[in-house]
Order: structure tokens, then C-alpha cells, then sequence
């Protein structure tokens, strides 16, 4: 019998047979509202600079490498540190985990507003992107232990809303303080006073079972071999090209010991007491397709809606409040199929169609951005923006929805952090990768543009910085404009075969039946069935 559909059956088996206590509506609701206002701060913290990058990075004296880095960092931290949260979170107390990932997000957030030039902004944002990773992780393995994954859907309104909301109002919020006279510093010290009621809430509200007392081994060899190979892997794909030849020693050097590295860690995995990612997990087909998928989701929505506040701002012109609000199209289609699709596979208990749909509208509308210039009408950009929200809206947490519904209650941390650790990972090298490539076409194309009206390029000594178009004569302004129109553009053809990857992998996808048992519930089980087993054992001896 496969691993997947032995995980699976307990999920089904006699739904409604009641062998542990459920938890009413209003608990759920009191229990989420902590949790998703933890997930609102993660979110939060990171999109609300994304439309006031541009600017922020101008003023900081910083290039394009430095404006990719800023993100970079934290989406390397992010990846690195999900997995390892998601073993914890199968170990340890998980409402304390959250409450520390909260406190580091928003400290580290703080620091970023105090700095003074793009290195201590990276490396503030690189500190944060290990709280981000604790949230990304911790926050749908509590949702999984209060929802069982059949009624899960119908939260899924809740969850869209939160995610709307901070990514619309993040950048919005992020805008409106760079250009009053509060300036950009405030965006990373306004979601504070959010990250403290969040702490709040969960102390009160979240009641979650005591994990079972057995001696709990930290798997330090393999979350450190981990963390070097990754990190060595997205370090040359940041510099690559920049700053040494694709095909360089550094590149020999760099993707050889990444390599090295991580089957390093998989040896160590493999020999490992509590592995940080299972190997075993890896024989689940629903999971190992889930991970596919995600990772093109990743290189598909970090590695592009990451430089759409670019586009805005550098091929249209637009102030970072503007910058925010033209963004509000992607996210209201995220929103709206995300809550569609959800409440539909609660009725119905069927996701793969969502998904099926998800995966080609996220396709065709990644191909549709590749056609945009720096004077295409708003009106189609937003259109081309809907269709590729409904797509990450149907697919992005329906993906992780199918993998949990196929494990075992007690590995969901892992292989929850499991798929959250390739979407970032696939995150992170679809911005440094593209970053790269945007780079260098907006450089060739402005020294091309800029030689086309009689200027030469060495004059201009930007030396790969963001320009600010408010300062450059029309001619030159428009040279520009052109040049990270078209190169931004380039990047949204570059990630659609790649969203083709997470078609396929949906294709295969064997749909399970979705489970009636919360976490917590099936935990509970477990426990008693342990408590009862002695008992058992005895009587069977003493009739011997």
C-alpha cells in the first residue's frame, strides 16, 4: 500500500463518526482570527515597501543588484528557515512558535526603517525573512489543526480576504507614507501595533492540545547543509552575469558546492532521527506534484509581481501611491477566485478542476503581461492582471490543501513547510534569475536607446542605478520609460513555460476525498487509542 493512500484513508474513514471532540464555529473563528491576523503581518511587512522600493533604493544611492538583493534576502531567509520551522512546528509547542516568528518579523521590520544605506536594509530584510518563514509555515499548519480539510474551503473566503487586504493595502499604505511627509521609513515600523494584537489574540483565543511528551532531536547537520546549498545556489544566480560570466570559475565553483552541499544534506536526511524534510514524504505522489507545481507558482508570482512596482513607477511614471493602487486588479482576482473556488469544493468537495483552471488561467495570464509596453493601455493591463490573480488565487493554496489532505497528522508540519519551502525557494530564484535578466536588458536597451538621439551612454555615470525619472529630460525620460517597459514585459514571457510546469504537474494529480477530521481531532484520536492500547495489552495477557 503507497504511503499517500494510507495517509489518506484516515482522513475519510467513517467522517461522521464523532471520536473526538469538534470544535464549535465561534471557536474555530476566535482561533483563525489570531492566525490569519498573524499571517496579515507577514504579509503585510513584506508588500507594504514593494511599491516604495523604487524610491527607497533611489535614495539610498542603490542599483538595480541592490534593488533585487532587498528582495532577495528575504525570500533566501524565508526559504531556508521554512522547513526548519515546519519540523519544529511537529515538535514543540506551535502557538509559541508563531509568537516568536511575530516578534522577529517585527523587530527586524523596525531595524529596516532605521537604515542608513542598502546594505543594513538587505541584511534587516534577510533577519525578517526568518520570521516570515516561521509565518508562512506556522500559519497554514494551525489552520490544518482547527479546519478539517473538507470544510477548509469554506474559510477560504476569510483567507483570500486577509491576503487581498495586505497585499493590496501593503503597498497602497506603503505609498501614502512614502510620498507624505512621513517618508518611506514609516512603512517598516506600520505593522507594529498589528504584530502586538496578533500575539494578543493567539494568547487568548488559540487552545491546542499538548503535543505528547518524547525527547525531541534537532536535526542541526542537515538544516545546516541545507542552508549553505541553497544559499549557494541563489547567491550565483543573484551574481551571475553581474558581477562574473555565467560561465566563469565562480560559477563552477558556486554550483559545484552547492550541489555538493545538498546531497550532503540528503545523506544526512536520510540517516537523520527528525530529519528536517522527511524523504519519505517524497513517495507521496499528491505531495511530490504539489511541490512541482508549486515551484512554478513561485518563479511565476514572486519573480513577477515583485517588478510590476517597477513597471509602474519606471515605465509609467507613476508615484508609489499610484504604483499601489494600479496593482489592486491582480489582487482582487486572487481574491474573489480564491473565495469562489473555495466555497465550491466544500459543497463539493472537489479541487482538482480549480486547479486545472487555476494552472491555465496562471499560464495565459503571465503570456498576456508578456505583451505589455510602456505605453499599453491601463485598462488591458488590468484585465491581463485579473486573469493572472484568479490563476495563483485557485491553484497557490489548493496546492498545499491536496498535499495535507494526503498526510499523516503528525508529519502536516513538515510537509506543509515541505511545499511552502519550494514555492519560496522557486520564489527566490524566479526574482534573482529574472532580476538578472531585467538588468541587463534595461541597461543594453537604455545605452541603445540613449545612443539613438545622439547621448552618450558613459555620460550619464548612473552605473546601474534606478533612475529618477523626475529629474531626466524628456527625451532621455522617455528612453527609459521604453526600456523597463519592454524589459519587464520580457520577464513575464520568460516565466510562462514555466507555468506550464505547474499545468502538468496538476494534470497528474490523483484527487483524494477530502478528510472530515481536524488536526487537532485526529491527534486527539491518537492519543487515546496510545492510552488505551496498554489497557488492552494487559487484559489480552491476564486471559492468557
Amino acid at each position: 500500500m503507497s504511503t499517500e493512500k494510507s495517509a489518506a484513508e484516515p482522513s475519510v474513514a467513517a467522517p461522521d463518526e464523532p471520536t473526538a471532540p469538534t470544535m464549535t464555529r465561534r471557536e474555530v473563528l476566535e482561533s483563525l482570527s489570531g492566525i490569519l491576523l498573524g499571517m496579515f503581518v507577514s504579509i503585510l511587512a513584506t508588500s507594504v515597501v514593494s511599491s516604495s522600493l523604487p524610491k527607497i533604493i533611489t535614495d539610498l544611492g542603490g542599483t538595480q543588484s541592490a534593488f533585487t538583493w532587498v528582495v532577495t534576502a528575504t525570500l533566501l531567509t524565508t526559504t531556508i528557515s521554512t522547513p526548519i520551522w515546519g519540523k519544529l512546528a511537529d515538535l514543540v509547542n506551535r502557538k509559541l512558535l508563531i509568537q516568536l516568528a511575530l516578534g522577529i518579523t517585527v523587530i527586524s521590520s523596525a531595524l529596516a526603517g532605521l537604515s542608513h544605506d542598502t546594505a543594513m536594509l538587505i541584511g534587516m530584510r534577510a533577519l525578517q525573512g526568518i520570521g516570515a518563514g516561521g509565518l508562512t509555515a506556522l500559519g497554514t499548519v494551525l489552520i490544518a489543526d482547527i479546519i478539517s480539510p473538507r470544510e477548509r474551503g469554506r474559510y477560504m473566503g476569510l483567507m483570500g480576504a486577509v491576503m487581498g487586504v495586505s497585499m493590496v493595502g501593503g503597498p497602497l499604505l506603503g505609498g501614502v507614507l512614502t510620498d507624505s511627509s512621513l517618508g518611506w521609513r514609516a512603512n517598516f515600523f506600520v505593522g507594529l501595533p498589528f504584530a502586538i494584537a496578533a500575539i494578543v489574540v493567539l494568547q487568548r483565543t488559540l487552545h491546542l492540545p499538548p503535543l505528547r511528551r518524547r525527547v525531541v532531536r534537532i536535526d542541526y547537520l542537515g538544516a545546516g547543509l541545507i542552508s549553505v546549498g541553497i544559499a549557494l545556489l541563489l547567491l550565483w544566480i543573484t551574481f551571475a552575469g553581474d558581477s562574473f560570466a555565467w560561465i566563469s570559475w565562480q560559477t563552477a565553483a558556486m554550483v559545484g558546492g552547492s550541489v555538493l552541499t545538498l546531497a550532503l544534506a540528503v545523506w544526512a536526511e536520510h540517516r537523520a532521527a527528525e530529519p528536517i524534510i522527511p524523504l519519505h514524504l517524497f513517495r507521496n505522489r499528491t505531495l511530490v506534484l504539489a511541490v512541482v507545481a508549486s515551484v512554478a507558482v513561485g518563479i511565476a508570482m514572486f519573480g513577477t509581481s515583485v517588478f510590476l512596482g517597477q513597471y509602474m513607477q519606471l515605465a509609467r511614471g507613476k508615484t508609489p501611491t499610484e504604483s499601489g493602487l494600479m496593482t489592486i486588479p491582480m489582487i482582487l482576482g486572487m481574491l474573489v477566485a480564491s473565495t469562489l473556488s473555495g466555497q465550491v469544493i466544500t459543497r463539493t468537495g472537489r479541487y482538482k478542476r480549480f486547479m486545472l483552471v487555476g494552472a491555465s488561467l496562471l499560464t495565459v495570464g503571465l503570456g498576456l503581461m508578456g505583451t505589455i509596453h510602456y505605453d499599453t493601455s491601463f485598462l488591458l493591463v488590468s484585465v491581463y492582471m485579473v486573469v493572472l490573480g484568479a490563476g495563483v488565487g485557485m491553484l497557490m493554496q489548493n496546492l498545499v490543501l491536496a498535499a495535507q489532505n494526503t498526510l499523516h497528522v503528525s508529519e502536516v508540519g513538515s510537509g506543509t513547510a515541505t511545499v511552502a519551502f519550494f514555492r519560496t525557494l522557486g520564489g527566490a530564484i524566479g526574482v534573482s534569475a529574472l532580476g538578472a535578466i531585467l538588468s541587463s536588458r534595461s541597461t543594453d536597451m537604455i545605452g541603445k536607446g540613449l545612443a539613438a538621439i545622439g547621448i552618450d551612454p558613459a555620460a550619464m555615470g548612473s552605473g546601474g542605478t534606478l533612475p529618477d525619472l523626475a529629474t531626466l529630460p524628456e527625451p532621455v525620460r522617455v528612453v527609459v520609460e521604453r526600456a523597463f517597459g519592454d524589459s519587464i514585459a520580457d520577464l513575464f514571457l520568460v516565466a510562462t513555460p514555466v507555468a506550464l510546469i505547474s499545468l502538468v504537474a496538476v494534470l497528474f494529480l490523483k484527487e483524494i476525498p477530502l478528510g472530515h477530521r481536524s488536526g487537532v481531532e485526529q491527534r486527539l484520536e491518537e492519543d487515546a487509542a496510545a492510552a488505551v492500547a496498554p489497557v488492552t495489552d494487559e487484559l489480552a495477557d491476564a486471559r492468557r
